[in-house]
């Protein structure tokens, strides 16, 4: 499984995955945009994918996905 995350760290949206951080200094639109390309680029690989989006006053939303058949 891979995870995905956008959370608002020291100020800024930062997208990780796997809890290692891949872009910070987004608005919160665009890191959940590309938080999304990445979860869309795993579930095609085959990969599960959990996506966690961290709100405006710090409410979290959670997504899972499966991955491919076995």
């Amino acid at each position: 499984m891979v995870q995905y995350a956008v959370t608002l760290k020291d100020g800024d949206w930062t997208v990780f995955c796997d809890g290692q951080a891949l872009e910070r200094g987004l608005t919160r639109s665009a890191a959940i945009q590309m938080a999304k390309d990445l979860a869309f680029v795993a579930e095609e690989r085959g990969d599960s994918v959990e996506l966690l989006i961290q709100g405006y006053y710090g409410d979290l939303s959670r997504r899972l996905t499966g991955g491919a058949e076995d």
